[in-house]
């Protein structure tokens, strides 16, 4: 589905992204490992002579320009881009919160993948087969207390998803955000340990979700299953699918 085609995805270095670089690979991509900590040579390695890894720091535009040229460099080209580098920001309520807070969750969480697109665009033009994949949230279309920055930061992509559709449309370039739900794993279980302590440490009122927010009563997404839809978005089938944000989260969003 995707032979012949590169493509350059941040935050590889484990979970969501280390799975979308493996599922993007087994159907036949190439794959530019990109984050700024440590795991994506491992990664990297998984995928032997279909992937590489470059050290990527989204927040400073340099580090980004570098290793999409050092993709193209390897590769020949790039055809699509995946955002999915993302912090979770701090658990406070919204009053006990610094500005700084949301400035540092807005910097990896919506500037970054605009910096990403921005370096990628002329490349992704030149593509036949051009896109942008971004990794929202549902947080980007539900209350989200206690995560002020977060919820900010994935209403921003999506607000970037749907300009950069139009901006770059008319190249043949589709532009998408994924929004999974709770996703199997050890991050969703550190963002309910750090709600339960805001009650237990903090004197706040916790938040969690649980299943009468969903329409499925199996609610916790696997990571397998955010990746093959980015692969879908990537692939031929997608050509025509562009601006949205498609819910990978069991029905927890309905708009």
């Amino acid at each position: 589905m995707l032979d012949g085609t590169t493509a350059f995805v941040t935050g590889a270095s484990g979970g969501i992204g280390r799975q979308i670089a493996y599922t993007l690979a087994d159907h036949g991509a190439t794959v530019a490992c990109a984050a700024r900590g440590d795991g994506i040579e491992e990664t990297a390695a998984e995928l032997g002579d279909d992937g590489i890894a470059v050290r990527t720091d989204v927040t400073d535009e340099d580090s980004v320009a570098a290793a999409i040229a050092d993709t193209v460099d390897a590769f020949g080209g790039l055809d699509c881009l995946v955002n999915n580098a993302g912090v979770a920001g701090p658990t406070q309520p919204f009053d006990r919160l610094d500005p700084s807070d949301i400035q540092e969750t807005v910097a990896v969480n919506v500037t970054g993948a605009a910096t990403c697109a921005k370096h990628a665009a002329d490349h992704l033009r030149a593509s036949e087969r051009g896109s942008v994949v971004n990794i929202g949230s549902i947080g980007g279309k539900l209350p989200y207390p206690n995560r002020v920055p977060y919820a900010v930061s994935k209403m921003g992509l999506i607000g970037l998803t749907r300009t950069l559709a139009y901006e770059l449309g008319r190249d043949d370039v589709t532009v998408n955000t994924v929004l999974p739900g709770p996703v199997a794993g050890d991050r969703i279980e550190d963002v309910v340990a750090k709600q339960e302590r805001l009650a237990e440490v903090e004197d706040a009122e916790p938040y969690a979700i649980g299943p009468d927010d969903f329409a499925l009563p199996d609610y916790v997404v696997e990571a397998e299953e955010v990746a093959e839809q980015v692969a879908y978005l990537a692939g031929p089938h997608g050509r025509h699918v562009t601006a949205q944000e498609i819910g990978v989260d069991a029905g927890g969003t309905w708009y």
